[in-house]
Formats: C-alpha cells, structure tokens, sequence
C-alpha cells in the first residue's frame, strides 16, 4: 500500500490588513473587546478573486515539491467562497496552472475543506488510484460578511494554503485520520439567503446574513476535535506525548486553549497564527502548516496533529508523520497583482451598502 507524503506546502494571504482599530471606525467594539474574546488582533482583506490566492498558494507548493503542473492528477479544492459554482473554481485553478492531465473537485466542507481534501486525497493514493494530488483550502470570507454583525464580522479574514502529496513507499503524510458531522446542530453556523433554498424574488436577496451560534459551536467544537485526536492517535498506538506540533482550525484562540487542555497537550506545542489572520475557514489548517514550515517547527520524521470544524458542524483530526524534507526544493516568486488600497478602502462599498439596509429595515 502506498502512502502519501506532503512534499510542497505553500501559502497567500492578502496584503490589505483589517485591524481591530479599523472595526472600531463603523462598528461599535473596541479592540479590547475582541481580543479578549478571541485573540485576533487583524485580519487580510482580498482585494482580486479567490482564485488568485488559490494560484498563488498552489504555485509555491508546487515549487516547494519541484513538480511541475502537467504532472498532477488531481486537484482537491476546499472552499465554500469559489469564483463560481459552474464551473466549479477547482477547474479554474487547473486551467490557470496548465494542469491539463488532472481532475478537479471543489469541496464544500466549510473550516473543514483542507483537512477533508487532505483525507480524501490521501486514500486516493493509498488505492493507486493517483500519484501526485494538490489539496487546497482557503477563503474569500469577507466577500460574504455582513458588517453590521460584529458577533461575527470580527471573527474573519481571507487566505489561502496548498500542500502536494505524493504517492511513496515511506510511511509519512497522513497516517491516520477521523472525520464527522453533528448536522444536528447544522444551523450554529449558516450562511442566509445564499443558495437555491432562498428565494431570488425576496426583498432580502441578494444580502447575506449569518446565523452564529456561539456557545454551540465552542462547546461542540472542542468536543469533536478533542474525540476525534484521541481517535487518530489510538489508531496508531501513539500519545499525545509523542506529538511534536498541534495545527489546528483557527477560529479563536479560547478554543485552541480548550482543546489543549482538554487533549492534555502542551500549549507550547499548539502552532497559533489566528491574531494575525483571524478564522479563513478552509485556509487555516494549510496557511498555519505553512508558516510553521517557514519557522522550522518540524522536523523530519515528526508527529504532526490537525484538528478543525466547521460549519455542518463538519469535524475531524489527522496525524501525519513528517518526511525527510523540510525545506522547498525551488522557490516561486508568485504574488497577487498590486494593492492600492486599504482594508477599509476595499470594503467601503459593502460597509456602506449594509449600513443603509440597516437603516431601512429599521
């Protein structure tokens, strides 16, 4: 049986930052307030399409692994904020990249997206069905943000992660993984009037509007992740002792202390960027792999812990054992197009557009 070795990894996230101080100009919450109730301190703002993140990332995994684009045979996109939904935003990427002798699957699993690609991608080639597959996972989030919720307009931010995998004989990349859903507690977080369930001829459409439930989905997302790492590690015959580095969803950082905890893990081993970039849904498992990459958190022949949930409420863990390499084996020089704007210049027109809803409706 094959296995499946992660041997490119890379990231984008947008270059216009959305600090709390910037919140506090139309919103009422100060940056104490956030902080203390999540631990984000910014987040990037996209200023082109989610596809272009998509690119940017998927190019510097590829030329982390040294493979060029004609090699793939499939992409695995998790996102829930594509270009388009016909096509599907997987086939944009592969068309963008000249990646003409492989598949493309978007995935929808909301937070989960990477980690379910990353599963799915592997037994793919643990069946010999594929060699060389591209996972992505990231988000556009702020392009389906209603502003005047600072429950949860607060809570996002946009980027994008990719990883290679590839089939080998070593036992490295994810060796062992448990995903699930609780979909009774499927509306603790939804998306409204995006979908063929709402009504195009609403006086509603075409404003988006959160359902957030909190609570609910701190208390079920500790619980599932922590069930589902205890889960992946028994399948192995290995302890938490035994795992060098926790990557998991950044969604709040209370969350990541809780699971800590209640996982019996060192806080010190729990890589953390979600001050920076706050919660991309889909694009936070793969950015944080990234950046801990760049850091030299791992080592070869480490033991590596994800964890993430996500809206559903989808759930899951991976372990993966690291391979020999730890450093790119070429370098990409791919970047956005330029910015000349500001976060708060880039969202003016949908701040402003859902401010004056507020005052009509009121």
């Amino acid at each position: 049986m094959y296995h499946a070795e992660i041997t490119g990894w890379g990231k984008c996230v947008p270059p216009a930052v959305l600090s709390n101080e910037d919140l506090t100009t139309f919103m009422d919450t100060t940056d104490e307030w956030i902080t203390t109730r999540t631990g984000i301190k910014e987040r990037r703002v996209c200023h082109c399409n989610f596809s272009d993140m998509a690119l940017v990332a998927s190019r510097h995994a590829l030329a982390a692994a040294d493979l060029d684009p004609s090699e793939l045979d499939l992409i695995l996109l998790g996102s829930l904020t594509n270009d388009s939904y016909c096509p599907n935003t997987a086939s944009l990427i592969q068309d963008a990249l000249g990646a003409r002798n492989c598949a493309a699957i978007d995935i929808n699993s909301a937070c989960t997206g990477f980690l379910y690609g990353l599963h799915i991608g592997t037994n793919l080639i643990r069946t010999g069905a594929h060699k060389k597959i591209l996972v992505i996972g990231g988000e556009f989030i702020s392009h389906h943000m209603n502003w005047n919720r600072r429950d949860v307009a607060v809570l996002f931010g946009d980027a994008c992660g990719a990883a290679v995998i590839e089939a080998t004989d070593k036992e490295v990349g994810l060796l062992a993984a448990k995903i699930g859903c609780e979909a009774d507690a499927k509306y603790a977080i939804q998306i409204t009037n995006l979908g063929s369930a709402y009504s195009r001829f609403s006086d509603d459409f075409p404003y988006i509007d959160w359902n957030f439930e909190g609570q609910e989905v701190f208390k079920r997302a500790v619980k599932c992740m922590a069930l589902a790492c205890s889960d992946v590690l028994d399948q192995v015959g290995l302890t938490v002792d035994d795992v060098i580095l926790v990557v998991p969803h950044q969604a709040n950082k209370r969350i990541l202390d809780s699971l800590a905890k209640r996982v019996g893990i060192d806080a010190d081993k729990v890589f953390v960027n979600v001050h920076k970039y706050g919660n991309t849904s889909a694009g936070t498992i793969p950015v944080a792999l990234a950046e801990a990459m760049e850091e030299g958190r791992v080592k070869p022949g480490d033991y590596i812990l994800l964890a993430s949930f996500g809206a559903g409420l989808t759930w899951g863990a991976g372990l993966i054992r690291w391979g020999d390499r730890i450093t790119p084996l070429q370098e990409s020089t791919a970047e956005l197009p330029p910015c000349d704007k500001t976060a708060l210049e880039i969202l003016e027109p949908a701040i402003r557009r859902y401010a004056e809803r507020k005052e009509t409706t009121s």
